[in-house]
Protein backbone atom coordinates (compact mmCIF):
# COMPACT_ATOMS: atom_id res chain seq x y z
CA UNK A 1 0.00 0.00 0.00
CA UNK A 2 2.84 2.36 0.92
CA UNK A 3 4.53 1.72 -2.44
CA UNK A 4 1.27 2.43 -4.24
CA UNK A 5 0.80 5.71 -2.37
CA UNK A 6 4.37 6.78 -3.12
CA UNK A 7 3.89 6.00 -6.81
CA UNK A 8 0.66 7.98 -6.91
CA UNK A 9 2.26 10.94 -5.16
CA UNK A 10 5.21 10.80 -7.53
CA UNK A 11 2.89 10.74 -10.54
CA UNK A 12 0.91 13.65 -9.17
CA UNK A 13 4.09 15.65 -8.61
CA UNK A 14 5.26 14.93 -12.14
CA UNK A 15 1.86 15.97 -13.49
CA UNK A 16 1.96 19.22 -11.53
CA UNK A 17 5.49 19.91 -12.75
CA UNK A 18 4.42 19.35 -16.33
CA UNK A 19 1.45 21.67 -15.88
CA UNK A 20 3.69 24.32 -14.37
CA UNK A 21 6.07 24.00 -17.31
CA UNK A 22 3.39 25.06 -19.77
CA UNK A 23 3.51 28.74 -20.62
CA UNK A 24 0.22 30.54 -21.37
CA UNK A 25 0.13 33.89 -23.18
CA UNK A 26 -2.68 36.08 -24.49
CA UNK A 27 -1.84 38.00 -27.66
CA UNK A 28 -4.00 41.08 -28.22
CA UNK A 29 -3.56 42.63 -31.64
CA UNK A 30 -4.72 45.24 -34.13
CA UNK A 31 -3.74 46.08 -37.70
CA UNK A 32 -4.45 48.68 -40.39
CA UNK A 33 -5.96 51.17 -37.95
CA UNK A 34 -5.56 54.00 -40.47
CA UNK A 35 -6.15 56.87 -38.04
CA UNK A 36 -9.71 55.81 -37.13
CA UNK A 37 -9.52 57.41 -33.70
CA UNK A 38 -13.21 58.24 -33.81
CA UNK A 39 -15.89 55.54 -34.20
CA UNK A 40 -16.73 54.33 -37.70
CA UNK A 41 -20.00 53.36 -39.35
CA UNK A 42 -20.74 50.08 -41.16
CA UNK A 43 -19.00 51.45 -44.25
CA UNK A 44 -15.77 52.02 -42.26
CA UNK A 45 -16.11 55.79 -42.61
CA UNK A 46 -16.93 58.56 -40.14
CA UNK A 47 -19.78 57.96 -37.72
CA UNK A 48 -22.10 60.78 -36.68
CA UNK A 49 -22.29 61.43 -32.95
CA UNK A 50 -26.03 60.73 -32.87
CA UNK A 51 -25.51 57.39 -34.66
CA UNK A 52 -22.78 56.46 -32.19
CA UNK A 53 -25.07 57.33 -29.28
CA UNK A 54 -27.75 55.15 -30.90
CA UNK A 55 -25.37 52.17 -30.91
CA UNK A 56 -24.91 52.02 -34.68
CA UNK A 57 -21.14 52.47 -34.81
CA UNK A 58 -17.93 50.54 -34.20
CA UNK A 59 -14.39 50.99 -33.03
CA UNK A 60 -12.62 54.18 -32.09
CA UNK A 61 -9.75 54.54 -29.65
CA UNK A 62 -12.08 54.90 -26.66
CA UNK A 63 -13.72 51.50 -27.25
CA UNK A 64 -10.36 49.87 -27.92
CA UNK A 65 -9.07 51.23 -24.61
CA UNK A 66 -11.94 49.60 -22.72
CA UNK A 67 -11.65 46.31 -24.59
CA UNK A 68 -7.90 46.09 -24.06
CA UNK A 69 -8.22 46.84 -20.35
CA UNK A 70 -10.96 44.21 -20.00
CA UNK A 71 -8.92 41.60 -21.88
CA UNK A 72 -5.84 42.27 -19.79
CA UNK A 73 -7.85 41.87 -16.60
CA UNK A 74 -9.02 38.43 -17.74
CA UNK A 75 -5.49 37.01 -18.02
CA UNK A 76 -2.34 37.31 -15.97
CA UNK A 77 0.01 37.28 -18.98
CA UNK A 78 -0.59 39.27 -22.17
CA UNK A 79 1.00 41.38 -24.87
CA UNK A 80 -0.51 44.00 -27.20
CA UNK A 81 0.96 44.29 -30.71
CA UNK A 82 0.10 45.93 -34.03
CA UNK A 83 0.45 44.69 -37.62
CA UNK A 84 1.21 48.10 -39.18
CA UNK A 85 -0.50 50.95 -41.04
CA UNK A 86 -1.43 53.15 -38.13
CA UNK A 87 -0.83 56.08 -40.52
CA UNK A 88 -3.12 57.58 -43.17
CA UNK A 89 -6.86 57.47 -43.73
CA UNK A 90 -8.54 60.40 -41.97
CA UNK A 91 -8.01 64.10 -41.30
CA UNK A 92 -6.43 63.14 -37.98
CA UNK A 93 -3.42 61.90 -39.91
CA UNK A 94 -3.47 64.83 -42.32
CA UNK A 95 -3.20 67.21 -39.38
CA UNK A 96 -1.16 65.31 -36.77
CA UNK A 97 0.84 62.94 -38.97
CA UNK A 98 2.07 60.26 -36.53
CA UNK A 99 1.86 62.29 -33.34
CA UNK A 100 -1.67 61.32 -32.28
CA UNK A 101 -1.07 57.69 -33.23
CA UNK A 102 2.01 57.64 -30.99
CA UNK A 103 0.09 59.25 -28.13
CA UNK A 104 -2.79 56.79 -28.35
CA UNK A 105 -0.61 53.71 -28.76
CA UNK A 106 1.44 54.73 -25.72
CA UNK A 107 -1.76 55.32 -23.76
CA UNK A 108 -3.17 51.91 -24.73
CA UNK A 109 0.12 50.24 -23.82
CA UNK A 110 1.36 48.57 -27.00
CA UNK A 111 4.42 46.35 -26.68
CA UNK A 112 5.57 46.44 -30.33
CA UNK A 113 4.46 47.05 -33.92
CA UNK A 114 5.76 46.45 -37.41
CA UNK A 115 6.18 49.12 -40.06
CA UNK A 116 3.35 49.22 -42.61
CA UNK A 117 3.79 50.69 -46.07
CA UNK A 118 1.70 53.74 -45.12
CA UNK A 119 4.15 54.52 -42.32
CA UNK A 120 6.39 55.71 -45.18
CA UNK A 121 3.76 57.95 -46.82
CA UNK A 122 5.50 61.11 -45.66
CA UNK A 123 9.01 59.72 -45.89
CA UNK A 124 11.47 58.28 -43.37
CA UNK A 125 11.62 61.52 -41.37
CA UNK A 126 7.98 61.34 -40.23
CA UNK A 127 8.38 57.64 -39.42
CA UNK A 128 11.43 58.49 -37.33
CA UNK A 129 9.48 61.16 -35.44
CA UNK A 130 6.82 58.57 -34.65
CA UNK A 131 9.46 56.06 -33.51
CA UNK A 132 11.03 58.64 -31.23
CA UNK A 133 7.63 59.34 -29.65
CA UNK A 134 6.49 55.79 -28.90
CA UNK A 135 7.56 53.82 -25.85
CA UNK A 136 7.81 50.48 -27.65
CA UNK A 137 9.93 49.03 -30.48
CA UNK A 138 8.94 49.52 -34.12
CA UNK A 139 10.28 46.68 -36.27
CA UNK A 140 11.08 45.82 -39.90
CA UNK A 141 13.31 42.91 -40.84
CA UNK A 142 13.10 42.79 -44.63
CA UNK A 143 14.82 46.06 -45.49
CA UNK A 144 18.31 47.47 -45.45
CA UNK A 145 18.14 50.92 -43.83
CA UNK A 146 21.86 51.45 -43.26
CA UNK A 147 22.01 54.20 -45.91
CA UNK A 148 18.97 56.05 -44.56
CA UNK A 149 20.16 58.43 -41.82
CA UNK A 150 16.73 58.78 -40.19
CA UNK A 151 16.44 55.02 -39.66
CA UNK A 152 19.97 53.58 -39.53
CA UNK A 153 20.81 52.11 -36.12
CA UNK A 154 17.28 52.94 -34.90
CA UNK A 155 14.84 50.77 -36.85
CA UNK A 156 15.49 47.20 -35.67
CA UNK A 157 14.68 43.95 -37.45
CA UNK A 158 13.49 42.24 -34.25
CA UNK A 159 13.36 42.59 -30.50
CA UNK A 160 13.06 40.40 -27.43
CA UNK A 161 10.60 41.16 -24.64
CA UNK A 162 10.09 39.30 -21.36
CA UNK A 163 6.76 38.21 -19.98
CA UNK A 164 6.29 36.07 -16.84
CA UNK A 165 9.96 35.14 -16.86
CA UNK A 166 10.04 33.99 -20.49
CA UNK A 167 11.67 35.60 -23.53
CA UNK A 168 9.50 36.27 -26.60
CA UNK A 169 11.08 37.16 -29.91
CA UNK A 170 9.19 39.63 -32.13
CA UNK A 171 10.11 40.11 -35.81
CA UNK A 172 8.72 42.86 -38.07
CA UNK A 173 7.82 42.71 -41.78
CA UNK A 174 6.61 45.26 -44.32
CA UNK A 175 5.54 44.72 -47.97
CA UNK A 176 8.44 43.93 -50.27
CA UNK A 177 7.04 46.42 -52.81
CA UNK A 178 6.76 49.31 -50.34
CA UNK A 179 9.07 51.33 -52.58
CA UNK A 180 6.27 51.23 -55.19
CA UNK A 181 3.40 51.71 -52.72
CA UNK A 182 4.71 54.55 -50.60
CA UNK A 183 7.60 57.02 -50.21
CA UNK A 184 10.48 55.36 -48.37
CA UNK A 185 13.03 57.16 -50.54
CA UNK A 186 16.00 55.70 -52.41
CA UNK A 187 18.00 54.69 -49.35
CA UNK A 188 15.72 51.91 -48.07
CA UNK A 189 16.14 48.61 -49.93
CA UNK A 190 13.42 46.00 -49.41
CA UNK A 191 13.95 42.24 -49.65
CA UNK A 192 12.13 38.90 -49.63
CA UNK A 193 10.14 38.47 -46.40
CA UNK A 194 10.66 34.72 -45.96
CA UNK A 195 14.44 34.97 -46.14
CA UNK A 196 14.43 37.95 -43.78
CA UNK A 197 12.29 36.13 -41.24
CA UNK A 198 14.42 33.01 -41.35
CA UNK A 199 17.55 35.06 -40.75
CA UNK A 200 16.08 36.64 -37.63
CA UNK A 201 14.64 33.34 -36.38
CA UNK A 202 18.06 31.73 -36.65
CA UNK A 203 19.70 34.61 -34.80
CA UNK A 204 17.09 34.66 -32.02
CA UNK A 205 17.17 30.89 -31.65
CA UNK A 206 20.95 31.00 -31.26
CA UNK A 207 20.40 33.44 -28.39
CA UNK A 208 18.11 30.96 -26.65
CA UNK A 209 14.77 32.51 -27.63
CA UNK A 210 12.29 29.71 -28.36
CA UNK A 211 8.98 31.61 -28.66
CA UNK A 212 8.82 33.65 -31.85
CA UNK A 213 6.05 35.88 -33.18
CA UNK A 214 6.21 37.64 -36.56
CA UNK A 215 4.39 40.97 -36.87
CA UNK A 216 3.74 40.98 -40.58
CA UNK A 217 2.33 43.77 -42.70
CA UNK A 218 2.57 41.57 -45.78
CA UNK A 219 -0.96 40.27 -46.40
CA UNK A 220 -2.73 36.98 -45.67
CA UNK A 221 -1.40 35.16 -48.74
CA UNK A 222 2.21 36.18 -48.12
CA UNK A 223 1.89 35.22 -44.44
CA UNK A 224 0.88 31.72 -45.49
CA UNK A 225 3.90 31.53 -47.78
CA UNK A 226 6.20 32.68 -44.99
CA UNK A 227 4.78 30.03 -42.68
CA UNK A 228 5.31 27.34 -45.33
CA UNK A 229 8.84 28.41 -46.25
CA UNK A 230 10.37 29.02 -42.81
CA UNK A 231 11.11 27.05 -39.67
CA UNK A 232 11.02 28.21 -36.07
CA UNK A 233 8.12 30.67 -36.35
CA UNK A 234 5.25 30.04 -33.92
CA UNK A 235 2.72 32.80 -34.66
CA UNK A 236 2.20 35.39 -37.38
CA UNK A 237 0.15 38.48 -36.51
CA UNK A 238 -0.80 39.89 -39.89
CA UNK A 239 -1.96 43.04 -41.64
CA UNK A 240 -1.99 44.84 -45.00
CA UNK A 241 -4.73 42.77 -46.68
CA UNK A 242 -7.44 43.86 -44.18
CA UNK A 243 -8.36 40.19 -43.79
CA UNK A 244 -11.13 39.14 -41.45
CA UNK A 245 -10.42 35.72 -39.97
CA UNK A 246 -13.07 34.08 -37.82
CA UNK A 247 -14.41 30.74 -36.65
CA UNK A 248 -18.01 31.96 -36.37
CA UNK A 249 -18.66 34.31 -39.29
CA UNK A 250 -19.58 33.20 -42.81
CA UNK A 251 -17.96 36.41 -44.09
CA UNK A 252 -14.49 35.43 -42.93
CA UNK A 253 -11.66 34.72 -45.38
CA UNK A 254 -10.41 31.83 -43.26
CA UNK A 255 -10.28 30.40 -39.74
CA UNK A 256 -8.81 32.21 -36.74
CA UNK A 257 -6.06 31.17 -36.46
CA UNK A 258 -5.20 29.76 -39.88
CA UNK A 259 -2.69 26.95 -39.47
CA UNK A 260 0.13 26.50 -42.00
CA UNK A 261 3.16 24.30 -41.31
CA UNK A 262 2.43 24.41 -37.58
CA UNK A 263 2.28 28.22 -37.56
CA UNK A 264 -0.80 30.03 -36.24
CA UNK A 265 -1.70 32.99 -38.51
CA UNK A 266 -4.10 35.70 -37.34
CA UNK A 267 -5.40 39.02 -38.64
CA UNK A 268 -8.25 41.22 -37.39
CA UNK A 269 -9.70 43.08 -40.40
CA UNK A 270 -8.92 46.83 -40.09
CA UNK A 271 -9.87 50.29 -38.77
CA UNK A 272 -10.14 49.22 -35.13
CA UNK A 273 -13.42 47.42 -35.80
CA UNK A 274 -12.04 44.33 -34.05
CA UNK A 275 -9.54 43.57 -31.33
CA UNK A 276 -7.80 40.31 -32.05
CA UNK A 277 -7.37 37.93 -29.13
CA UNK A 278 -5.31 34.74 -29.43
CA UNK A 279 -4.71 32.57 -26.36
CA UNK A 280 -1.66 30.37 -26.80
CA UNK A 281 0.12 27.71 -24.77
CA UNK A 282 3.77 26.70 -25.18
CA UNK A 283 5.36 23.61 -23.63
CA UNK A 284 8.60 23.65 -21.67
CA UNK A 285 10.64 23.37 -24.87
CA UNK A 286 8.98 26.41 -26.44
CA UNK A 287 6.81 24.35 -28.77
CA UNK A 288 3.40 25.83 -29.51
CA UNK A 289 0.83 23.39 -28.10
CA UNK A 290 -2.37 25.29 -28.79
CA UNK A 291 -3.68 28.59 -30.13
CA UNK A 292 -7.34 29.55 -29.87
CA UNK A 293 -9.33 32.74 -30.08
CA UNK A 294 -11.57 35.06 -32.08
CA UNK A 295 -11.50 38.73 -33.09
CA UNK A 296 -13.68 40.73 -30.70
CA UNK A 297 -16.11 43.12 -32.39
CA UNK A 298 -15.84 46.68 -31.09
CA UNK A 299 -19.57 47.46 -31.19
CA UNK A 300 -21.90 49.33 -28.86
CA UNK A 301 -21.62 46.58 -26.27
CA UNK A 302 -18.13 47.91 -25.54
CA UNK A 303 -18.31 51.13 -23.53
CA UNK A 304 -16.08 54.03 -24.48
CA UNK A 305 -13.33 55.02 -22.08
CA UNK A 306 -14.29 58.52 -20.94
CA UNK A 307 -10.76 59.89 -20.75
CA UNK A 308 -9.76 58.63 -24.18
CA UNK A 309 -13.03 59.86 -25.71
CA UNK A 310 -12.47 63.34 -24.29
CA UNK A 311 -8.91 63.43 -25.62
CA UNK A 312 -10.00 62.45 -29.13
CA UNK A 313 -12.76 65.09 -29.04
CA UNK A 314 -10.14 67.67 -28.10
CA UNK A 315 -7.84 66.49 -30.89
CA UNK A 316 -10.71 66.78 -33.39
CA UNK A 317 -11.25 70.52 -32.83
CA UNK A 318 -8.44 71.75 -35.14
CA UNK A 319 -9.77 69.55 -37.95
CA UNK A 320 -12.56 72.05 -38.54
CA UNK A 321 -9.88 74.37 -39.87
CA UNK A 322 -8.93 71.74 -42.44
CA UNK A 323 -12.55 71.26 -43.43
CA UNK A 324 -12.78 75.01 -44.07
CA UNK A 325 -9.50 75.14 -45.98
CA UNK A 326 -9.93 76.34 -49.58
CA UNK A 327 -8.21 73.92 -51.95
CA UNK A 328 -9.27 75.39 -55.31
CA UNK A 329 -11.64 77.61 -57.25
CA UNK A 330 -14.47 76.32 -59.44
CA UNK A 331 -15.37 78.43 -62.46
CA UNK A 332 -18.94 77.04 -62.42
CA UNK A 333 -21.02 74.65 -60.32
CA UNK A 334 -19.84 71.04 -60.53
CA UNK A 335 -22.93 68.88 -60.97
CA UNK A 336 -22.95 65.83 -58.76
CA UNK A 337 -26.70 65.28 -58.51
CA UNK A 338 -27.64 61.73 -57.61
CA UNK A 339 -30.06 61.25 -60.51
CA UNK A 340 -27.47 62.49 -63.00
CA UNK A 341 -24.37 60.63 -61.81
CA UNK A 342 -26.30 57.34 -61.53
CA UNK A 343 -27.80 57.43 -65.01
CA UNK A 344 -25.45 59.28 -67.40
CA UNK A 345 -22.19 61.16 -67.73
CA UNK A 346 -22.02 63.87 -65.08
CA UNK A 347 -19.57 66.65 -64.35
CA UNK A 348 -18.62 65.31 -60.92
CA UNK A 349 -18.06 61.87 -62.40
CA UNK A 350 -15.67 63.33 -64.98
CA UNK A 351 -13.81 65.28 -62.30
CA UNK A 352 -13.33 62.31 -59.98
CA UNK A 353 -12.49 59.78 -62.71
CA UNK A 354 -10.06 62.22 -64.35
CA UNK A 355 -8.37 62.84 -61.00
CA UNK A 356 -8.05 59.11 -60.32
CA UNK A 357 -6.50 58.40 -63.70
CA UNK A 358 -4.14 61.38 -63.53
CA UNK A 359 -2.82 60.21 -60.15
CA UNK A 360 -1.77 56.75 -61.40
CA UNK A 361 -1.32 57.22 -65.15
CA UNK A 362 2.43 56.84 -64.74
CA UNK A 363 1.93 53.38 -63.22
CA UNK A 364 0.70 51.88 -66.49
CA UNK A 365 -2.98 52.52 -65.79
CA UNK A 366 -5.19 53.05 -68.85
CA UNK A 367 -8.72 53.65 -67.56
CA UNK A 368 -10.62 54.78 -64.46
CA UNK A 369 -14.04 53.57 -63.30
CA UNK A 370 -15.89 55.26 -60.43
CA UNK A 371 -19.33 54.23 -59.21
CA UNK A 372 -21.86 57.07 -59.42
CA UNK A 373 -23.20 56.13 -56.00
CA UNK A 374 -19.90 57.13 -54.45
CA UNK A 375 -20.52 60.75 -55.47
CA UNK A 376 -22.71 62.30 -52.81
CA UNK A 377 -23.05 66.00 -53.62
CA UNK A 378 -22.45 68.86 -56.03
CA UNK A 379 -20.00 71.73 -55.49
CA UNK A 380 -20.95 75.38 -55.96
CA UNK A 381 -19.03 77.83 -58.12
CA UNK A 382 -16.30 79.79 -56.39
CA UNK A 383 -14.02 78.65 -53.55
CA UNK A 384 -13.90 74.87 -53.04
CA UNK A 385 -13.16 73.79 -49.47
CA UNK A 386 -11.82 70.49 -48.25
CA UNK A 387 -15.10 70.11 -46.40
CA UNK A 388 -16.97 70.24 -49.71
CA UNK A 389 -14.67 67.60 -51.20
CA UNK A 390 -15.28 65.40 -48.15
CA UNK A 391 -19.04 65.88 -48.57
CA UNK A 392 -18.80 64.64 -52.15
CA UNK A 393 -16.52 61.75 -51.12
CA UNK A 394 -17.35 60.86 -47.50
CA UNK A 395 -16.48 57.16 -47.55
CA UNK A 396 -12.71 57.35 -47.02
CA UNK A 397 -12.20 55.13 -50.06
CA UNK A 398 -8.70 54.52 -51.33
CA UNK A 399 -7.44 54.09 -54.88
CA UNK A 400 -7.21 50.52 -56.13
CA UNK A 401 -5.10 49.67 -59.17
CA UNK A 402 -5.24 46.34 -61.00
CA UNK A 403 -5.30 44.62 -64.37
CA UNK A 404 -8.29 43.28 -66.30
CA UNK A 405 -8.77 42.00 -69.82
CA UNK A 406 -10.81 44.04 -72.23
CA UNK A 407 -13.57 41.45 -71.96
CA UNK A 408 -13.62 41.86 -68.16
CA UNK A 409 -13.84 45.63 -68.47
CA UNK A 410 -16.86 45.24 -70.76
CA UNK A 411 -18.36 42.86 -68.19
CA UNK A 412 -17.82 45.52 -65.50
CA UNK A 413 -19.52 48.16 -67.62
CA UNK A 414 -22.44 45.80 -68.24
CA UNK A 415 -22.85 45.51 -64.48
CA UNK A 416 -22.62 49.28 -64.18
CA UNK A 417 -25.53 49.98 -66.54
CA UNK A 418 -27.61 46.98 -65.48
CA UNK A 419 -29.77 48.81 -62.92
CA UNK A 420 -30.14 52.29 -64.34
CA UNK A 421 -33.93 52.02 -64.05
CA UNK A 422 -33.49 51.77 -60.29
CA UNK A 423 -31.04 54.72 -60.23
CA UNK A 424 -28.56 52.31 -58.64
CA UNK A 425 -25.19 53.53 -57.44
CA UNK A 426 -23.24 51.14 -59.65
CA UNK A 427 -23.50 53.35 -62.75
CA UNK A 428 -19.92 53.74 -64.10
CA UNK A 429 -18.36 57.16 -64.49
CA UNK A 430 -15.14 56.75 -66.48
CA UNK A 431 -11.90 58.31 -67.72
CA UNK A 432 -9.46 57.13 -70.37
CA UNK A 433 -12.28 55.52 -72.34
CA UNK A 434 -15.66 56.07 -73.93
CA UNK A 435 -18.64 53.76 -74.02
CA UNK A 436 -22.03 53.61 -75.71
CA UNK A 437 -24.90 51.70 -74.15
CA UNK A 438 -28.45 50.87 -75.15
CA UNK A 439 -31.07 51.25 -72.40
CA UNK A 440 -33.65 49.42 -74.52
CA UNK A 441 -31.71 46.15 -74.31
CA UNK A 442 -31.96 43.71 -71.38
CA UNK A 443 -29.43 43.96 -68.58
CA UNK A 444 -26.20 42.20 -69.51
CA UNK A 445 -26.57 43.06 -73.19
CA UNK A 446 -26.48 46.85 -73.09
CA UNK A 447 -22.90 47.80 -73.90
CA UNK A 448 -22.69 48.63 -77.60
CA UNK A 449 -19.18 50.01 -77.97
CA UNK A 450 -16.11 50.67 -75.82
CA UNK A 451 -13.14 52.76 -76.92
CA UNK A 452 -9.89 53.09 -74.94
CA UNK A 453 -7.60 56.08 -75.28
CA UNK A 454 -4.07 55.30 -76.39
CA UNK A 455 -1.10 57.24 -77.75
CA UNK A 456 -2.83 57.58 -81.13
CA UNK A 457 -6.27 58.43 -79.81
CA UNK A 458 -9.26 56.23 -79.07
CA UNK A 459 -9.39 52.66 -80.37
CA UNK A 460 -11.85 49.77 -79.87
CA UNK A 461 -11.19 47.78 -76.72
CA UNK A 462 -9.35 44.50 -77.29
CA UNK A 463 -11.15 41.67 -75.43
CA UNK A 464 -7.93 39.69 -74.93
CA UNK A 465 -5.58 42.53 -73.99
CA UNK A 466 -4.70 43.33 -70.38
CA UNK A 467 -5.46 46.92 -69.37
CA UNK A 468 -4.48 48.82 -66.25
CA UNK A 469 -7.55 49.95 -64.28
CA UNK A 470 -8.02 52.29 -61.33
CA UNK A 471 -11.17 52.22 -59.21
CA UNK A 472 -11.91 52.66 -55.52
CA UNK A 473 -11.29 49.91 -52.97
CA UNK A 474 -15.03 49.42 -52.37
CA UNK A 475 -15.60 48.50 -56.00
CA UNK A 476 -12.44 46.38 -56.15
CA UNK A 477 -13.80 44.28 -53.30
CA UNK A 478 -16.91 43.53 -55.37
CA UNK A 479 -19.07 46.39 -54.12
CA UNK A 480 -22.00 47.56 -56.27
CA UNK A 481 -21.94 44.27 -58.13
CA UNK A 482 -18.43 44.67 -59.56
CA UNK A 483 -17.58 41.04 -58.80
CA UNK A 484 -15.35 40.81 -61.85
CA UNK A 485 -12.94 43.22 -60.12
CA UNK A 486 -12.24 40.52 -57.54
CA UNK A 487 -10.68 38.46 -60.35
CA UNK A 488 -8.16 41.19 -61.14
CA UNK A 489 -4.44 40.66 -61.55
CA UNK A 490 -1.71 42.67 -59.80
CA UNK A 491 -4.25 44.32 -57.51
CA UNK A 492 -3.28 46.92 -54.94
CA UNK A 493 -6.18 48.23 -52.89
CA UNK A 494 -4.60 50.66 -50.46
CA UNK A 495 -3.52 53.70 -52.43
CA UNK A 496 -4.09 57.30 -51.37
CA UNK A 497 -7.50 58.46 -50.18
CA UNK A 498 -9.90 59.39 -52.98
CA UNK A 499 -10.73 62.72 -51.35
CA UNK A 500 -7.03 63.57 -51.20
CA UNK A 501 -6.58 62.64 -54.87
CA UNK A 502 -9.47 64.88 -55.95
CA UNK A 503 -8.41 67.77 -53.74
CA UNK A 504 -4.87 67.64 -55.13
CA UNK A 505 -6.19 67.48 -58.70
CA UNK A 506 -8.40 70.51 -58.13
CA UNK A 507 -5.57 72.42 -56.50
CA UNK A 508 -3.33 71.79 -59.51
CA UNK A 509 -6.00 72.98 -61.97
CA UNK A 510 -5.45 76.70 -61.30
CA UNK A 511 -9.22 77.19 -61.44
CA UNK A 512 -11.34 74.19 -62.38
CA UNK A 513 -13.94 74.36 -65.14
CA UNK A 514 -16.45 71.48 -65.08
CA UNK A 515 -17.34 69.86 -68.38
CA UNK A 516 -19.02 67.05 -70.29
CA UNK A 517 -17.32 65.58 -73.37
CA UNK A 518 -19.58 62.74 -74.50
CA UNK A 519 -17.49 59.93 -73.01
CA UNK A 520 -20.74 58.17 -72.03
CA UNK A 521 -23.59 58.08 -74.53
CA UNK A 522 -26.67 56.04 -75.41
CA UNK A 523 -27.87 54.58 -78.67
Amino acid sequence: MKTTLLAAASALALSAAAAQADYALTILHTNDFHARFEPINKYDSGCKAEDNDAGKCFGGSARLATAIATARASTNNSILVDGGDQFQGTLFYTYYKGKLAAEMMNRLGYDAMTVGNHEFDDGPEVLRGFMDAVKFPVLMSNADVRREPHLADVLKKSTVIERAGEKIGLIGLTPQDTDELSSPGPNVIFSDPAAAVQGEVDRLTAEGVDKIIVLSHSGYAVDQRIAAETTGVDIIVGGHSHTYLSNVSDRASGPYPTWVNGVAIVQAYAYGKFLGRLDVVFDDDGKLKSATGEPLIMDAAISEDAGVKARIAEAAKPLEEIRNHVVAQAAAPIDGEREHCRTRECEMGNLVADAMLARVKGQGIDVAIQNGGGLRASIDAGPVTMGEVLTVLPFQNTLSTFQLTGAQIVEALENGVSQVEEVAGRFPQVAGMKYVWDPKQPAGQRIVEVLVKGPDGFAPIDPDKLYGVVANNYMRAGGDGYKVFKQALKAYDYGPGLEEVVADYLAASNGYTPYLDGRISTR
